[in-house]
């Protein structure tokens, strides 16, 4: 082998250790979103209190069954008196109950999530190594994605358990998978961003050096 070859495949090494570095960070955080996800779910679903509705002859509450069925609901915990409760919520559609009335939610909303995760590893894969932020909006997205997959397909429904309210107007309830998902897509806009920045500068990098090299003619100077 000659010293070239042995400095070529030296060079490589590096780029080779970001690159696992990249997919370890993608693999943490996007662990570390499912388990607090998932946790935090088993906790609400054992802790949580849930009682029949008005007018229900019901004298127990099985979840997530009773609650899917409309004849038993969570009964809300203060937290923060007049804003934030806990209650536990069955949730059929998506994110903050999206889609929530549709037929064949749970097959559709399944696929999504499962294209979603997809989506983030192609994406992840085209990535550069300096993209940071990136590579943490990816693992949220795919974390929060999983967390409710993992739910859709093992009871037919999402467990929620954070409602927030003011007055009379009432958001609807949420878990951390949603959390870490709106938060992913936030860093995605920020990293587009901070792409289109790049972009400009190098257009106006490469306009510079073209007019020092006098390839391109500059209108302001005649």
């Amino acid at each position: 082998m000659t010293d070239q070859e042995t400095e070529s495949i030296d060079d490589d090494k590096p780029d080779e250790r970001y690159a696992r570095k990249k997919w370890q960070l993608f693999a943490i955080v996007m662990l570390l979103s499912l388990v607090a996800d998932q946790v935090t779910k088993i906790w609400a679903r054992a802790a949580l209190p849930v009682g029949p509705v008005q007018g229900a002859h019901v004298t127990d509450c099985p979840i997530p069954d009773s609650i899917v069925s409309g004849q038993c609901a969570g009964v809300p915990v203060k937290v923060i008196d007049g804003f934030w409760d806990w209650r536990l919520s069955m949730n059929p559609g998506s994110a903050f109950g999206l889609f929530s009335s549709q037929n064949g939610a749970r097959i559709f909303l399944s696929l999504v999530g499962i294209g979603a995760v997809i989506g983030m590893l192609w994406m992840l894969r085209k990535s550069r190594l300096d993209q940071k932020v990136l590579h943490y909006a990816l693992a949220l997205v795919a974390g929060g994605a999983i967390g409710n997959l993992v739910d859709r397909i093992y009871f037919g429904v999402v467990t929620d358990f954070v409602s927030w309210h003011y007055h009379d107007h009432v958001w609807p309830t949420f878990n951390v998978a949603d959390v870490v998902l709106v938060v992913g897509v936030g860093l995605m806009f920020i990293d587009s961003q901070k792409e289109n920045k790049r972009e400009k500068a190098a257009k106006a990098e490469k306009m510079k050096k073209a007019k020092a090299d006098g390839l391109v003619k500059d209108l302001r100077a005649e």
